[in-house]
């Protein structure tokens, strides 16, 4: 009997498409809820806002305030239910303005009010606080508690940024959870019982958290206050635009407020594909930098050995006759060009432009010997929002929480919320280790050795081909150079074909710097070559370009040859450092928020930079400082203007050839940027490391997020926040050398001898020895050879 196949009617209906939203209705208007949605958004999606206090949609709900109620009609009727706690449901039928829900938010309000001071005109938070916005528009109008209300010591200073006014306080949560969920630093938390609750620390143990201003910002009420806003300005006298943080290069998207011409505040924006609303508080409070009164408002030249101050015709001309000089005596090639990382994409075109096509020397690099091969921009780059979502996240990179540490809270979500395995190489733990799946130590050089053993681990080998893989590749050890690095990188995507990379540069437009054409060209050295020919005396000019070799580079002792061995040097920057104070000609340049642009972060996404406040004195943007500078030295670049720079860059740049201002416009959260199809591929290099002495400790040096960079050291409220340079040894070492901790201990490599102080630490890995780099009166530098591929060193009592 054979099969018979019957074809359906050619007119038969398609069946529908399966249903995938929950129909409810939100005060008679029907909406289509997404599954697991909460009420509370699903009724602020369909237009209506429901008042809150303690919810915040990046945090878990926990139904403290109460003032979300509204009334949802179900199976058993109509009931009053707390909007943040209680999901949808088909049919639902929610009431946001019935008498009995208004009743109960005017009691709740009632009840906040008893205690809280009614001190509006003189609080940081009048004019944008939620309780006063929420009492004028939900509360009952006046108050039948006439009792003294209850009063407390105030305000009080919880860490170095942030004061507590306990007294307006409204137990809402809300900063408790951010530092528990989301900083994972639990050092604020309710303390006491009944009436006398409230938000406290711990007894001498400051809110030390490096995301602190992120309660100030979520506080509904003026119970939090960051001390560098704090009684500055009123919201209503507030300006502000959009821009983008370049403190590091994740890019978090923020508003720059101001009022009569001066920063005043940085806000952080919820940016999804990025940083969530979060800042890091160096990237809150850098601002006061800006503001700073050495900033460099108007050309420098040097004459009898001291530098004075000039027009800008002068100074271009006397930059012009450097160059020329230099290229008299050696070629184009006798020019370098080091940095643009520091300003925006149109900066770091103009200035590749200017060094590449008018003085035509190759010698470019916006990395200073402290970065990775641009080869790791041209591999399969993933995105943040893959990181955070793929089955594994490797990291072979510097500590998150200290270098970016915005991608930090993005990756420790991941972890926390079961999403994503961590698996982390590392020579030192880090704030990540905790959150880590598996955490493998290593001594500095011997990450190949790591990876093949993690590789021939059935379990580590069976999570790796679980599913998707990506790679957070960066710099975690700068007194070694990226040799091993590279080669380890190299035996995870031969182990892993399909791996993405997510690079862990730090610089703020390094990736941008760097695909427009800040990179070495056909046979063109590194910032490491470069300075090493500077010093040799075969590079005669020096162009700075936002960069302080002398306190950037590890090798400390190679920046300073470079320095006394180049005999002509240029600096263009926005603040003195010890590398300007050395240069023949300083172009003053404009700061963050005094221009505007683009920027390109870690992942390759271009958003806009805003220009808030006038630059200062006769500052100029980079950009035009570089396109003046090619008419001096007889070529038109043909830019007049930020436009005109933007439309070159996608006319010119294949990866920017998406990129203008009407698809920013249509994209507040940035554009991706194609990967670049001219960067030259990254070659895993051979890694000879010599075997340690017994004697000695391999040393790990690696970024602080507070440090003596010129950002932080002329923001007041950020300066004292860098701990200082001090030896960290395992206590089983540090026994070893016959010292204590705090003990001052000679340590002696290659290169130099200094003293430091010596702190006994149980996560600094036996046979290692950690030292934070560029710290107040630190000399790590010094110790480093950039040319070695690991530094050991030795320690002895003194």
């Amino acid at each position: 009997m054979s099969d018979v196949k019957t074809d359906a009617p050619a007119d038969a209906a398609p069946e529908p498409p399966k249903k995938t939203t929950l129909s409810i209705t939100v005060d008679g208007r029907a909406h289509e809820a997404q599954p697991g949605q909460l009420v509370i958004d699903a009724c602020e999606d369909a237009g209506t806002y429901v008042p809150r206090f303690c919810y915040h949609h990046r945090m878990n709900p926990v139904g403290m305030c109460r003032q979300c109620l509204v009334e949802v009609e179900g199976p058993r009727g109509p009931m009053m239910v707390v909007s943040c706690m209680t999901p949808v449901a088909e049919g639902q039928v929610v009431r946001t303005e019935t008498p009995g829900v208004k009743r109960a938010q005017e009691g709740v309000l009632e009840m906040l009010l008893a205690n809280h001071p009614l001190d509006c005109p003189v609080c940081d938070k009048g004019g944008e606080c939620p309780l006063q916005d929420q009492a004028f528009s939900h509360g009952p109008g006046e108050s039948r508690y006439v009792e003294e209300k209850r009063h407390y010591e105030k305000p009080i200073p919880i860490s170095d940024l942030v004061l507590l006014d306990r007294e307006r306080c409204i137990l809402c949560d809300r900063c408790t959870r951010f530092a528990d969920e989301v900083a994972g630093d639990k050092l604020i938390h309710f303390i006491s019982r009944g009436n006398a609750t409230q938000v406290n620390t711990f007894p001498d143990e400051p809110f030390a958290s490096y995301f602190s201003g992120n309660t100030v910002q979520i506080c509904p009420v003026g119970a939090l206050t960051a001390t560098p806003y704090r009684f500055k300005a009123r919201p209503w006298d507030l300006t502000q635009v959009e821009s983008t943080c370049t403190t590091c290069a994740v890019g978090c998207r923020i508003v720059v407020q101001g009022s009569r011409d001066q920063l005043l505040r940085y806000q952080g924006v919820d940016s999804d594909p990025v940083n969530w609303g979060w800042l890091c508080d160096r990237g809150r409070f850098n601002f006061e930098a800006v503001n700073s009164d050495q900033r460099l408002g108007t050309p420098l030249v040097r004459e009898q050995g001291e530098l004075r101050p000039t027009g800008w015709s002068e100074a271009l001309a006397r930059a012009a006759q450097l160059i020329r000089e230099a290229v008299d005596a050696g070629g184009p090639g006798s020019v370098a060009v080091l940095g643009g990382a520091r300003g925006t994409n149109e900066d770091a075109f103009a200035w590749a432009r200017l060094a590449h096509d008018v003085i035509g020397t190759p010698h470019v690099s916006a990395q200073l010997g402290d970065g990775m091969p641009v080869g790791l921009l041209a591999l399969n780059r993933a995105t943040i929002d893959e990181a955070a979502s793929a089955s594994t996240i490797v990291l072979l990179g510097p500590d998150l929480k200290e270098e970016l540490p915005v991608l930090y809270l993005r990756l420790r979500d991941a972890a926390e919320k079961r999403r994503s395995r961590i698996l982390e190489f590392t020579p030192k733990p880090g704030g990540m280790t905790r959150y880590a799946w598996k955490s493998i130590g290593y001594e500095p050089g011997t990450q190949v050795g790591a990876v093949h053993a993690a590789l021939a681990n059935d379990e580590i080998a069976q999570q790796l081909g679980a599913g998707n893989v990506v790679i957070v590749a960066g710099r975690a050890n700068l007194a070694e150079t990226s040799a091993a690095q590279v080669a380890a990188l190299g035996e995870l995507l031969a182990a892993v074909p399909g791996a993405k990379v997510l690079p862990a540069l730090r610089r703020g437009n390094v990736v941008g710097a760097v695909q427009l054409g800040m990179r070495p060209g056909k046979d063109g050295m590194d910032s490491r070559a470069a300075l090493a020919a500077a010093a040799d005396g075969t590079v005669e000019c020096l162009i700075l370009v936002g960069s302080d070799p002398l306190s950037d580079v590890p090798d400390a002792d190679l920046a300073r040859r470079a320095m006394a061995g180049a005999r002509r040097i240029i600096a263009v920057d926005a603040l003195p450092s010890p590398s300007t104070a050395l240069a023949d000609v300083v172009l003053a340049a404009a700061a963050f928020a005094e221009k505007s642009g683009t920027t390109t972060n870690l992942e390759g996404r271009v958003t806009t930079v805003g220009q808030k406040v006038t630059a200062r004195h006769t500052a100029r943007p980079d950009w035009m400082i570089a396109a003046q500078l090619a008419a001096a030295l007889g070529t038109d670049l043909g830019l007049e203007s930020e436009a005109d720079v933007l439309a070159a860059m996608a006319e010119l740049n294949d990866s920017y050839a998406e990129i203008s201002a009407a698809a920013l416009a249509a994209a507040p959260d940035g554009v991706l940027a194609h990967v670049p199809t001219t960067l030259d591929p990254i070659n895993p290099p051979t890694v000879a490391v010599p075997d340690r002495n017994s004697y000695d400790f391999r040393l790990v040096v690696s970024r602080k997020l507070y440090d003596a960079a010129v950002g932080t050291a002329h923001s007041p409220s950020l300066a004292h926040l860098a701990g200082g340079a001090t030896i960290h040894i395992h206590p089983a070492d540090l026994d070893r050398v016959g010292a204590a901790d705090g003990d001052s201990v000679k340590v002696t490599s290659k290169r130099a001898s200094g003293v430091f102080q010596a702190t006994s630490d149980t996560t600094v890995l036996r046979g290692t020895a950690w030292v934070p780099f560029n710290q107040p009166g630190g000399t790590v530098g010094e110790l480093i050879d950039a040319t070695a591929p690991v530094t050991d060193i030795r320690i002895e009592n003194l």
